[in-house]
């Protein structure tokens, strides 16, 4: 079925990447079916919100926004509401006995379902719950509308293997299921001949991507492919697992240029028991011997992690270690986590829980740490060129200086002074660092290059078209929420 084109919606996304990507094959399928995506300000017909359950009070916040809704929903008859992503595969049928006005509740592996879910929910005048316990379609085989015209996610693989006891992820996104890396590098030329630049594979465990096929060697061979595609310039990936990274992974990355000299790569813990606890197979040695092998083929690379602070039994001892991992690794940047019980996972029994009081002290302490080899590191930087891709909607004013901004190819937020160039987001410059902040970089002299690019010519097109005629955006604005601000993505989580 076909839903009135006069239909519009808007999808709250939570979590990592991999929501976000799937947000964007949401909203695909939507228009798809002749839904229009809601302009700012505007009240939207359907109301997706796509889930996490990785973090504390991930349930508290959903039931907290559909209580906001519900009086909204009311006084606009004909709207539903829609709940997917992880929470609502862990949840189910709980989701509408505690919020009955919801519409529908669909899960991780069947989000090509919804807008049939919405219209038999319409039809029926009943709420409609459909969670698949297995992967129905592989997301990215889905129509997508995507946010960025100049960088794009790319799914290489769903699901996890690994059985982390503080992850949730295993079981509410299934086993490893991996795209074949013909389909995987259609899609990235696909997207390269539509103007892209940069695109992230994305995993929970991208180095253990090809053993479903038995090719253990397939990450590697599929980052060397990627060199290949025509108007391609950028390539990252999230999220490596130490336990599987391997030296042709490490030789892929250094020898083909459009990989960037960038690494996410999750610690979780610098004490070995603590790794023991989690079941992390491997120890703080291995960790860092990776790192050592990245530099020394990738000298100038920029690497991050995820660090759990106050993980069950964590000592005073466990924690130091975490301090001194951080001292040698010199992490460009670190997402940092108070470890929260999450029910369903063997962390949330153990015993040792540490007291809230000591896990905020300590995290205080990582985050000091933390930041202080990041500013050194970006202030080593000051007088270098970066080559930046430019962003929409990172720029700032300080004072009477305009400034935009973009990533550099390491990853490196940077704010820069266009002067009188006429820079769109999706173009390239070139500038050099005057300024390195904990997590930024300044670049406030003249540029060096600009290079204009399609995907800047599709954004300075859009921008200029009459309000009637641009697309619109996914937006909670006018949906009654108060208090909510723009959703945080972080890496994938559960590796």
């Amino acid at each position: 079925m076909t839903a009135s084109p006069t239909r519009s919606y808007a999808i709250r996304t939570y979590g990592c990447q991999m929501n976000t990507h799937d947000s964007e094959r949401l909203a695909g399928m939507l228009e798809s079916a002749g839904y229009q995506r809601t302009r700012d300000g505007e009240q939207a017909d359907v109301v997706v919100f796509n889930t996490c359950a990785v973090r504390e009070n991930a349930d508290n916040r959903l039931y907290g926004n559909l209580g906001h809704l519900r009086p909204v929903k009311d006084a606009h008859p004909g709207m539903q509401i829609a709940v997917g992503g992880c929470l609502a595969q862990k949840d189910r049928a709980e989701i509408v006995r505690r919020a009955p006005w919801v519409d529908v509740v669909f899960g991780t592996h069947n989000i090509g379902s919804l807008p049939a879910l919405l219209e038999r929910a319409r039809h029926n005048e009943t709420a409609q719950v459909e969670i698949k316990e297995s992967l129905e379609v592989f997301p990215s085989t889905l129509p997508a509308r995507r946010e960025s015209g100049y960088a794009a996610w790319v799914s290489i693989s769903v699901g996890c293997n690994n059985t982390c006891t503080f992850c949730i992820v295993p079981s509410l996104r299934g086993t490893e299921v991996d795209r074949r890396p013909g389909d995987v590098l259609a899609e990235v030329s696909a997207l390269a001949s539509e103007g892209v630049l940069e695109v992230t594979l994305l995993g929970q465990n991208v180095n253990s991507y090809g053993v479903e096929f038995g090719d253990r060697a397939a990450f590697g061979k599929l980052l060397r492919a990627c060199g290949d595609v025509d108007g391609l310039e950028r390539v990252r990936f999230t999220s490596p697992h130490p336990r599987d990274f391997t030296s042709d992974v490490i030789a892929a990355m250094a020898e083909t240029p459009v990989v960037c000299p960038q690494l996410h790569m999750p610690l979780q813990s610098g004490s070995d028991a603590m790794l023991k606890a989690m079941r992390r197979s491997y120890r703080s040695t291995r960790y860092l011997s990776i790192l050592d092998e990245v530099r020394a083929a990738i000298p100038h690379a920029a690497i991050s992690t995820d660090i759990i602070v106050g993980f069950p039994g964590e000592t005073d001892e466990d924690f130091e270690a975490t301090l001194d991992v951080v001292r040698k690794a010199r992490f460009t940047n670190a997402f940092t986590f108070q470890y929260s019980p999450r029910p369903g996972t063997p962390a949330a029994v153990l015993d040792g829980q540490v007291p809230k009081a000591v896990v905020s002290e300590r995290y205080m302490r990582l985050i000091e740490v933390q930041e202080q080899i990041a500013w050194e590191l970006n202030k080593e930087l000051i007088g270098r060129t970066v080559e930046v891709l430019v962003s929409e909607g990172e720029g700032r004013k300080d004072g009477a200086t305009s400034r935009m901004s973009g990533r550099a190819r390491d990853g490196r937020l940077v704010h820069f002074a266009p002067g009188d160039a006429a820079v769109r987001p999706g173009d390239v410059v070139e500038t050099t660092v005057t300024y390195g902040a904990p997590h930024h970089l300044v670049a406030d002299g003249a540029l060096r290059s600009h290079r204009r690019t399609r995907a800047g010519d599709l954004y300075e097109r859009i921008s200029e078209a009459p309000e009637s005629e641009r697309p619109g955006r996914s937006s909670v604005t006018g949906l009654g929420l108060p208090g909510i601000g723009r959703p945080s993505v972080a890496p994938v989580g559960g590796v």
